[in-house]
């Protein structure tokens, strides 16, 4: 797997193929399993997302995970359902499925700290009522490697033929991913002169 780019400053939307994961309640232990939060870096993580589960699906008579078909290698949106993110509050979760190549979910409904962590890392979660997201899934399930646009503002996700699927994204989140305030790197760059006025200005810094 190529390593990918990771996103930075202001995110309008995002063009490209999903991937769904499909059932409710699916917890940060089944997205990385804790074995691999020993890790000094999250590098790697990438190949290890949903671990467990793809090696129970991969001789399963339902074909492989979703993460291993072949038609969905380099998906940049992830589909889900209901209270993705649940369980514990490891980072290491969006940390993997961004290096994967996830760069936006959408789902029914994600745990709190989950959708926390991946707005820290500039992937916009996405929420739809349970026949809009059902709706969805079944769409790419006919067509999986088909290229879809979502945007931010509006809301909503367009399929190549002209279907359109309407979202929701929380004004915070959406106004900090609109304007690159979700991005902390590089709003400390942006402000670096000012940042390098205050630290000379600091007495232990500066030894008065």
């Amino acid at each position: 797997m190529s390593s990918p780019s990771f996103p930075m400053g202001p995110i309008t939307g995002l063009h490209g193929r999903a991937v769904v994961v499909a059932g409710d309640d699916i917890d940060t232990d089944r997205i990385i399993p804790a074995r691999f939060l020993k890790c000094v870096t999250f590098d790697g993580l990438g190949e290890q997302v949903f671990a467990d589960d793809r090696v129970e699906l991969a001789a399963a008579p339902t074909g492989p995970h979703p993460f291993d078909r072949p038609e969905v290698q380099g998906a940049s949106l992830l589909v889900v359902n209901r209270n993705f993110g649940c369980g514990s509050s490891r980072e290491h979760a969006p940390q993997a499925l961004m290096r994967w190549g996830i760069r936006a979910v959408v789902g029914e409904s994600f745990a709190e700290i989950f959708y926390g962590n991946c707005l820290a890392l500039g992937i916009p979660c996405f929420t739809a009522a349970h026949d809009v997201v059902l709706n969805l899934q079944t769409a790419l399930a006919a067509v999986p490697d088909q290229e879809l646009r979502l945007s931010l503002d509006p809301s909503a996700l367009e399929a190549p033929d002209g279907r359109l699927w309407e979202l929701e994204l929380q004004a915070g989140p959406r106004q900090m991913l609109l304007t690159g305030q979700w991005d902390a790197t590089s709003q400390l760059l942006a402000h670096g002169a000012h940042l390098e006025r205050t630290a000379a200005a600091l007495p232990y810094l500066n030894g008065f």
